[in-house]
């Protein structure tokens, strides 16, 4: 029956596949004409495919002879040949979705096609890859091909100065990493010329790895950040008072949700040590802060599980790979307890100056595709988050790698013997084995009892990366064993010996089974690439933190009164099928924190637009007195509708305040008085002021000049707009921290922070145009004037939220001639204040 259905509702896999094998049939019937070509001639097809694009010519018809022009070329550039998958591979990845393809399928030379045909139209593409070493491999390896046929590839690192980045970025094609290419969107967005702009518009990106990056990643937003002026005594104080707490008594802890929680016991001991009255009293909620996150360095947060302490200080270790994430940082005052609690100096916190999710980033490109071997558990997130499907690539030769049934033992302990054991096993006979652990202390606890057992192996964890592709080259020698963290060299194959296939291939063992599949899958797909054999399987313990969090108590006790015991493992495909159902639920829930996430992220993403376009009309110089004057006359309508409500007899409108604005903004001090706008109605008032506005401006012009007018507009607008954009993220992530708690008064907290948010936006938009209209209008310029070119010295980080990675001060360069205002003399905002304390000293900081 199941077979008469799925001939009759073939699933939507198989229909993709279908309609791709049409396509690479047609590519497979050019071969022989293509590779007839000269070296020139082939060359010779990109320009004629530019032209023919010129001349009206879709990306899609002149897919097939472009994939066996790119087909041709690695042939005679790199002597490999892409197989038909890869072809099938190619056409999926040039529609916008992601191909699953197996380890080992060749993922690599499958992006040449797609990056090729989307790089003809000159608009740019970006091949994004998880770290640094893998776009450097792949732009020398692959590049090759590109410039071979003509075109130009460029390599964007972290550390590069804006001329090389530039460079990069106008090349055809651009390989870098996820984070490097999200920081430069917000740099970009950051700057005060258009010739300080790196990027080009966002067209194509082809992105590796891409579970990895768009969901693992996915909660994570890209920060720049710079220190804010905070003590650091208190997270000294705060850690001294946690280490004077016992489990229990003073604190207790939920496994499943990793919270932390103090008893009264707790409270009491605390606020006795911190000399205060009452802990939750108002004027203590910073001490409150503080306690709460000590409490959380010390019982949450484990060392080498969680983070690492080197010669950096503290840094965080990737949960899902096992890297170390260097430049990261907890966010809310985390990283300074876990340096406090490790006796390290306590950094000072830091402040976002701009910030963006991945998720929203790469949604921005106009098209977005993806490659990995484990993307079908979250082709619906795919789907409904950034319209991706998942089409599942056949492998070039059949998988006959064995899968075996998982095995549980009661204890980590016996888990960890019976995992030797096998190891001993097959080490003996020469088999090469792949051991996988979940945490770098699981992997250091293995690697001891290996030593014990006089077993000689290789440990791949985030504490010595920088051999990672060394020791995972090496993995599949004869007698090789291998400990590695979730990682597991991502992006390296693993390449069986000569004579190792007889012996069974490599044998994966996993020695935990992580919270998401894809994960595992992962894992054991190091093993049985290309049509290798190979085996897998995974040990279990009741001490495991997922059969903690998703088995019930009851099935351990009745498995107990059975017979169960430390020596007895149980193993069984129905067991295994239990522990995917518990993986399911926490993707589920993981999949549902992601998309909230989201739908917060997306109320910001939104004004980001807003500002980041605004940003690049008065970057480019475009209709910057238009601009000033829309400016004003906003603020003159919202002033003077505010104090001339429709309910109300002109004769009763209270005009002072109008006038006083007016004054303050553009108008001579007398200029406009109260009688003046008696008599009028509510567009009159407006049409009088909006013409004094013109009035002033115009006369300005002719004062100081169009063109200095206009640059010294653009450097007041852009520094007001950044100014105030950074105190707004920072007010919107302290109205996200609380507003959780208005579900308790039957209020949704999402649609809540989307109505305070859009209030606070508009506040701030009405903030900038006050200043922006005063300072354009009432700065007193000199001949000696100078306009510099100042760019914020920033912090980057790509953490939850945010703080130091790397210091990157730009000196500051004269650009042009304009006034010059003494640093002792008044500031011309009229704040009262000397310049160098007030504008001087704002435009150094943002």
């Amino acid at each position: 029956m199941l077979k008469l259905l799925k001939k009759i509702l073939p699933d939507s896999n198989e229909r993709e596949l279908k309609k791709c094998y049409k396509i690479a049939d047609h590519i497979e019937s050019l071969e022989s004409e293509i590779s007839a070509l000269s070296d020139q001639e082939l060359t010779g097809k990109t320009e004629e495919f530019r032209r023919r694009l010129a001349e009206g010519e879709e990306l899609d018809d002149l897919l097939p002879e472009a994939f066996a022009v790119v087909r041709e070329a690695a042939k005679r550039v790199l002597k490999m040949r892409h197989f038909y998958v890869q072809l099938v591979g190619g056409i999926v990845l040039h529609q916008g979705d992601i191909a699953e393809m197996k380890t080992g399928e060749g993922k690599t030379l499958v992006s040449t096609l797609p990056a090729y045909l989307n790089a003809l139209s000159g608009k740019g593409v970006h091949i994004v890859t998880v770290n640094d070493y893998l776009a450097r491999r792949d732009r020398e390896w692959m590049g090759q091909v590109f410039e071979f046929l003509g075109l130009t590839v460029g390599l964007n690192l972290p550390g590069m100065d804006p001329e090389e980045k530039r460079e990069a970025y106008q090349a055809d094609i651009t390989f870098g990493t996820n984070n490097e290419f999200g920081f430069d969107y917000l740099r970009d967005n950051m700057v005060l010329y258009p010739e300080q702009v790196v990027q080009r518009k966002l067209n194509y990106a082809l992105i590796d790895e891409v579970d990895s990056i768009l969901i693992d990643e996915a909660r994570t937003p890209l920060i720049i950040s710079g220190q804010a002026n905070k003590a650091t005594d208190l997270y000294y104080a705060a850690d001294k008072a946690i280490r004077r707490l016992k489990p229990e008594e003073h604190y207790t802890v939920d496994i499943k949700t990793k919270s932390v929680t103090l008893t009264e016991e707790g409270v009491d001991r605390v606020e006795s040590f911190m000399g205060i009255d009452n802990l939750y009293d108002a004027k203590n909620i910073s001490i409150n802060h503080h306690i709460q996150q000590a409490l959380k360095a010390h019982v949450i947060m484990k060392r080498d599980e969680d983070y690492v302490v080197n010669e950096d200080g503290v840094v965080i270790v990737d949960d899902f790979t096992g890297r170390l994430m260097h430049g990261r940082r907890y966010s809310d005052g985390l990283h300074q307890a876990i340096e406090a609690k490790e006796g390290l100096q306590v950094q000072r916190e830091s402040m976002t100056l701009a910030t963006i999710t991945l998720q929203n980033y790469f949604r921005m490109y106009d098209k977005l595709a993806g490659m990995t071997g484990t993307a079908k558990t979250e082709e619906e997130e795919f789907r409904k988050i950034y319209g991706m499907g998942v089409v599942q690539i056949p492998t070039h030769k059949p998988m006959i790698r064995k899968d075996l049934s998982d095995v549980l033992y009661k204890t980590e302990k016996a888990k960890l013997q019976a995992v030797v054991e096998e190891i001993a096993k097959r080490h003996a006979t020469g088999q090469p084995i792949l051991v996988g652990t979940v945490s770098i202390e699981m992997s250091e606890k293995l690697s001891r009892l290996l030593k014990k057992r006089g077993i000689p192996h290789q440990v791949l964890n985030a504490k010595n990366h920088a051999r990672e592709a060394e020791i995972i080259a090496q993995a599949g020698k004869r007698g090789a064993v291998t400990i590695a963290t979730n990682m597991a060299g991502r992006g390296t194959d693993i390449v069986l010996e000569d004579g190792v296939a007889e012996l069974g291939g490599l044998h994966v063992i996993g020695t935990e089974r992580h919270e998401s599949r894809r994960i595992d899958n992962q894992l054991r797909g190091r093993s049985g690439r290309q049509g290798d054999p190979g085996s897998s399987q995974f040990y279990l313990s009741f001490e495991d933190e997922l059969m903690r969090r998703f088995v019930p108590e009851q099935i351990q006790n009745r498995l107990e009164s059975m017979g169960f015991d430390e020596d007895t493992p149980i193993e069984g495909r129905m067991f295994t099928y239990s522990v995917a159902n518990a993986q399911k639920r926490v993707e589920g829930n993981n999949f549902d924190a992601r998309r909230w996430v989201l739908q917060y992220d997306d109320v910001l993403n939104q004004q980001r637009e807003i500002i980041y376009k605004q940003r690049l009309q008065v970057l480019n110089g475009e209709n910057l007195r238009d601009l000033v004057l829309d400016m004003g006359k906003q603020m003159i309508e919202r002033v003077v509708e505010a104090h001339t409500p429709e309910e109300e007899v002109p004769e009763d409108w209270i005009l002072e305040p109008v006038v006083e604005l007016a004054q303050a903004s553009f108008a001579k001090e007398g200029e406009i008085s109260e009688e003046d706008l008696k008599g009028l109605d509510r567009e009159q008032i407006v049409d009088l002021l909006y013409s004094k506005l013109k009035e002033h401006l115009e006369a300005r012009e002719k004062e100081i000049g169009t063109e200095r007018l206009d640059e010294f507009s653009k450097v007041v607008i852009l520094r007001t707009v950044d100014r105030k954009w950074m105190d707004h993220i920072d007010a919107m992530d302290q109205l996200r921290q609380g507003i959780h708690l208005r579900a308790y008064g039957q209020t949704d907290p999402l649609r809540e922070y989307q109505f305070e948010g859009f209030e606070m936006f508009h506040e701030m938009v009405h903030e900038i145009q006050e200043e922006v209209v005063r300072l354009v209008m009432k700065s007193e310029l000199d001949e000696e004037e100078e306009i510099e070119r100042e760019e914020v010295a920033t912090n980057q980080t790509a953490s939850s939220g945010g703080s130091p990675h790397s210091e990157q001060e730009e000196k500051r360069k004269p650009v042009r001639k304009a006034e010059k205002v003494g640093r002792n003399e008044p500031c011309p905002c009229g704040s009262g204040k000397k310049y160098k304390h007030c504008c001087a000293q704002s435009a150094r900081t943002g």
